[in-house]
């Protein structure tokens, strides 16, 4: 439940907010299911708050700090979070659908069984961030930093991912189908069993990636960089890799 006098105090203004979190001291922020809908949050410094539940649909908290916030199953649906600092902070089973996440820094975020569906993540640091099982269909994932982050078993067929950074993520049993991929960084990730049929990966660098078992078939592999990869099993039917490098990779048992 959410504490009266804070909500009060935070509906009031940010400025206002802030200058008295300072004057007080206040380190913990029970903001628990407040109604905080549309609400200018702008350049709040929100951290560490507890904000689980919290119905923030359509509130605008581009550049606010919510780094290590608790926002599981809060309403965020449509929320301006571009550049908004939310590293570590707790996002599982929030609905974040159609949020403008641009830029916004999620280094080491749970994510998991979040909403994204229409959000643009583009630019954004989901860095060591955990999305297993998270549904990413369609979601603008442009220049995004995934490295190392944690993506088993989840959804991303026909997302951009277009110069992304994937490198030592884990994308094991990972949708990828009709995803681009074209010039991402997936060096030593882990696709193994990946569904990655027609998905463009021209150009992008799977150097040392384990692709043991992935289903490749009809994929655009024009340029990629193979060199050492595991294909151990992999599925090729269909795919184009005229110009690929394929040296050093495992090839066994590959169709």
């Amino acid at each position: 439940m959410a504490d009266k006098e804070q909500l009060e105090r935070l509906q009031r203004g940010c400025e206002e907010w802030n200058q008295w979190k300072i004057k007080n001291l206040i380190t913990a922020i029970s903001l628990s299911g407040a109604n905080l809908y549309g609400a200018n949050l702008r350049g709040a410094d929100l951290y560490g708050a507890n904000l689980s539940e919290a119905k923030l649909s359509k509130a605008d908290l581009s550049g606010t700090k919510l780094s290590r916030t608790n926002l599981q199953g809060a309403k965020l649906s449509r929320a301006n979070l571009r550049g908004a600092n939310l590293s570590e902070a707790n996002l599982s089973g929030a609905d974040l659908s159609g949020a403008d996440l641009r830029e916004a820094n999620l280094r080491e975020a749970n994510l998991r069984e979040a909403n994204l569906r229409e959000a643009n993540l583009s630019r954004a640091n989901l860095s060591r961030a955990n999305l297993s099982g998270v549904n990413l269909i369609g979601v603008n994932l442009i220049g995004v930093n995934l490295r190392e982050a944690n993506l088993s078993e989840a959804n991303l067929s026909r997302a951009n991912l277009s110069k992304a950074d994937l490198s030592e993520a884990n994308l094991s049993k990972a949708d990828l189908s009709g995803a681009n991929l074209s010039r991402a960084n997936l060096s030593e990730a882990n696709l193994s069993g990946a569904n990655l049929s027609r998905a463009n990966l021209s150009r992008a660098n799977l150097s040392r990636a384990n692709l043991s078992r992935a289903n490749l078939s009809g994929a655009n592999l024009i340029g990629a960089n193979l060199i050492g990869a595991n294909l151990n099993g992999a599925n090729f039917n269909g795919a184009k890799l005229s110009k690929a490098d394929l040296s050093g990779a495992d090839l066994s048992g590959a169709n």
